[in-house]
């Protein structure tokens, strides 16, 4: 029997003392945690590294999408959204993620969505889920605007100002420009890539080895198989097990640093380029 390393996280004790007496019917759970914001979410997925994560949307501060944005990819795991609040495309969760539960949650769902979790996770493990989350959010957020199949104008000093240092996002009939010195992390998704700048996520289709050739080497150190950082928003090195160690960035931002790419920061911290 598959045993999922399960984490939950709602801000209403009520609900997770509701779900938690749910899940202990399931003897393929087994709880690791709770938290009640998205902050400390965040940082229990990075220490517990549970298997499956039952997350509520709507949350003061990190809600359950930025949660899942400031994952890395290699560390996401799967995802059951929760949700009160039927507005949200649900269609795209049961198409995308895991699973989604409408609160109030009842047996028969919290039993179908660890179904889905046990089925998907061997896939999870070799491909990562947080793409096909990704991609669920992108639904979600462009659900209400009209597509268009035009191809997208490029302005001839958006080319100029990526050789000043600069990314180019392209979404549907807008182009965002962000500047390399803003850029925190970027952490690759698939056929995306997820800059974070300023407190948000731009999500870029790239590849990371695509991206790579845009950033400043400088600036920009790989960290892990699918994560690079920004040096200069290092503020902590946290050592950790196995030679490996975490960086922290902002207040929510913590990176693992795998043992094949630690020389870099060594190399950073020293001194050296």
């Amino acid at each position: 029997m598959i045993k999922l390393k399960t984490l939950i996280v709602d801000d209403e004790p009520l609900a997770l003392k509701l779900l938690q007496a749910k899940l202990r019917k399931n003897p393929e759970i087994e709880i690791v945690g709770q938290c009640s914001n998205g902050r400390e979410a965040i940082s229990a997925i990075m220490d517990l590294a549970p298997d499956l994560v039952f997350l509520d949307i709507q949350m003061p501060g990190l809600n359950g999408f930025d949660v899942v944005k400031n994952l890395q990819s290699d560390v996401a795991p799967l995802i059951v959204f929760t949700t009160a609040y039927e507005q949200y495309a649900l269609d795209a969760f049961d198409v995308h993620a895991v699973d989604y539960i409408l609160k109030p949650i009842d047996d028969e769902r919290v039993a179908r969505a660890i179904k889905r979790a046990e089925q998907r996770l061997v896939t999870a493990q070799s491909e990562g889920s947080k793409s096909s989350i990704l991609g669920a959010i992108d639904v979600i957020h462009h659900n209400s605007q009209t597509e268009t199949s035009m191809p997208i104008a490029t302005p001839a000093n958006v080319i100029e100002q990526k050789v000043e240092a600069k990314v180019v996002i392209k979404d549907r009939d807008e182009i965002t420009i962000l500047k390399q010195s803003d850029v925190e992390w970027v952490d690759a998704a698939g056929d995306y890539v997820c800059l974070h700048a300023k407190g948000q996520t731009h999500i870029k289709r790239s590849t990371l080895k695509e991206l790579l050739t845009e950033l400043d080497e400088n600036l920009f150190k790989r960290v892990h198989r699918s994560t690079i950082v920004n040096l200069n928003f290092i503020k902590k090195v946290i050592p950790h097990t196995k030679g490996e160690f975490f960086l922290q960035l902002g207040e929510f931002e913590k990176i693992k640093v795998s043992r094949n790419y630690k020389d870099a920061i060594k190399h950073f911290l020293a001194g050296e380029q």
